[in-house]
């Protein structure tokens, strides 16, 4: 494949006027922090069937980051499945032992998967499709600083509910506004789009 095919096809998944080269657009669009899952079709775990084969999804936070009080950690993750069961006939019940089909997790660098985390910025996170074992799973990047979205940081509520959506199923959207758009932007006035 060409640069310029390669170049291309990237824009075209960021939402940007595809010209093959590496303008000012493409590269401000690639310095930004983003999802880790990556945008191309042979990401091995989204394959097959991608929902969940019942509609109560079970979740477990295994780990909280020092950068927020647990009971704010725990009420981001609530507030971002509320956010797909609202719109589902999904429902999400919290375990605090055993194995749930959602294992929450921070973690650095090379924290136990074949995508290892990249550091401060870059990569936000990253979250598998249904199944067993590892898949449903979200991993959240503890060399962030989590906060509620205001000021410096990331907004934890956000990265969880675009995470959680990749937990779903859902891959990718190449429209700026949708919540699974893969690059990090703030909104305070939270809303899906229809996209998602």
């Amino acid at each position: 494949v060409s640069t310029a095919k390669a170049l291309k096809r990237m824009q075209r998944q960021l939402g940007l006027e595809e010209t093959g080269v590496l303008n000012k657009e493409t590269l401000d669009a690639m310095k930004k922090p983003r999802c880790g899952v990556p945008d191309v079709a042979n990401y091995q775990t989204f394959e097959g069937d991608l929902k969940w084969d019942h509609n109560d999804v079970t979740y477990r936070i295994l780990n909280y980051s020092p950068d927020m009080d647990s009971a704010i950690i725990d009420d981001a993750f609530a507030r971002a499945f509320k956010v797909w069961s609202d719109v589902t006939p999904l429902t999400f019940t919290r375990l605090y032992d055993g194995t749930a089909d959602i294992m929450i997790s921070f973690g650095k660098k090379d924290h136990g998967d074949p995508y290892p985390f990249d550091g401060k910025d870059g990569l936000l996170a990253h979250a598998y499709p249904p199944g067993e074992g590892i898949q449903g799973d979200a991993h959240f990047d503890d060399d962030e600083f989590w906060t509620l979205g205001k000021g410096a940081g990331y907004s934890l509520f956000l990265v969880a509910a675009h995470e959680f959506g990749h937990a779903l199923g859902l891959d990718h959207s190449n429209i700026r506004e949708a919540l699974m758009y893969p690059m990090y932007s703030y909104a305070e006035d939270f809303s899906l789009h229809s996209d998602d």
